[in-house]
């Protein structure tokens, strides 16, 4: 005999692969993937693309900053700022005035390493989005942003 319990999905489904999160995580892998791969190319990891994404619109953002918008721990964006100022993609001053942060800019090299990564990127995006109706964008994007809020995010 099965004691197991049974508990309801939230919604229809025949099994797991019909589940919301199931269909998601499968996206963001397949999304992760082509993005690995592109960004191979440029010397680039994901997490070092979208820190250079993020300087290029607000240059000066610190280690916190940069984790958070990137979804690394600041223990991880440590390694990936390293990583992008050894190659000299970005650069820090050693020491700050105030507080902790050691706020980070763009070089010269980082933009042109971005400005070429980013086209990739846009193709791949550009893929995903042409898989969808237009008419249908604007909706998708707003109930992924409602489901993320709906999980504290």
């Amino acid at each position: 005999m099965d004691d197991r319990k049974s508990v309801e999905p939230p919604h229809p489904a025949q099994d797991v692969t019909e589940h919301v999160g199931y269909r998601l995580k499968r996206a963001a892998a397949a999304l992760r993937g082509a993005m690995d791969k592109a960004l191979r190319e440029h010397g680039l990891t994901v997490p070092q693309y979208a820190c250079l994404e993020l300087l290029d619109q607000q240059p000066g953002l610190s280690n916190a900053e940069l984790a958070r918008g990137t979804f690394v721990t600041r223990q991880s964006m440590n390694v990936v700022l390293r990583g992008l100022q050894d190659a000299g993609l970005i650069s820090r001053p050693a020491t700050t005035d105030h507080g902790r942060a050691l706020p980070a800019h763009l070089t010269a090299e980082g933009r042109g390493r971005l400005d070429a990564a980013r086209s990739t990127v846009y193709d791949i995006e550009r893929q995903m989005v042409e898989a969808v109706p237009q008419r249908r964008l604007a909706a998708l994007l707003s109930d992924l942003d409602r489901m993320a809020a709906a999980l504290g995010g």
